[in-house]
């Protein structure tokens, strides 16, 4: 099989103008090399270091918000690209989320760990961010919470959360600091 590639921001979230963030492409690959596309245009070749290759965005505008794509080729053969990025540069209009996590930091495998992303804002919904993933987890509106039961090696990492209001237009907070979660 071919090896799986996958595309995220470090750190994770929206950005916001003048802001900045590293685009990162990652596989579990041995030699070759990353290109890295946005809206289908071929922006730049990224070297491999060790699985991964990143691509920093600093002073960020509007221009670099949009689809990004990892191609990793061997040669000039694509053996495999990465999901689409979306990365967005918006103004934040909102407090700075905390996020907390029960029952704790460290946590044995198997523990039920409760994420909670608190922001001085009513009607806010929050992302909860896992560094190294594309994709974040939407916290229910509800109870605020994330729960993650079971939990197992492959939950540990970074998480920080970031909150937003739909009315016109969406408003963002920053992302929260982080927090890095054990699991013995």
């Amino acid at each position: 099989g071919s090896p799986t590639t996958s595309i995220f921001l470090k750190p994770p979230g929206v950005i916001s103008p003048g802001g900045s963030t590293t685009i990162c492409c990652s596989c579990q690959c041995d030699n070759g090399n990353f290109v890295l596309y946005k809206n289908g245009h071929r922006l730049l070749t990224l070297e491999l270091h060790g699985s991964r290759a990143e691509f920093s965005i600093s002073n960020a505008t509007q221009e670099d918000a949009g689809p990004y794509i990892c191609h990793y080729l061997d040669g000039d053969t694509v053996l495999s690209r990465s999901e689409t990025l979306d990365v967005m540069v918006q103004e934040f209009h909102l407090p700075k989320p905390v996020l907390s996590v029960l029952p704790g930091q460290e946590v044995v495998a198997g523990a039920h760990v409760v994420f909670h992303c608190t922001i001085a804002h009513s009607s806010a919904s929050c992302f909860l961010y896992l560094e190294g993933q594309n994709k974040a987890e939407l916290f229910s509106k509800e109870q605020g919470d994330f729960n993650l039961s079971h939990v197992h090696k492959g939950n540990e990492g970074r998480y920080s959360c970031q909150c937003y209001t739909k009315g016109a237009s969406f408003k963002w907070s920053a992302v929260s600091e982080t927090l890095d979660l054990v699991v013995k």
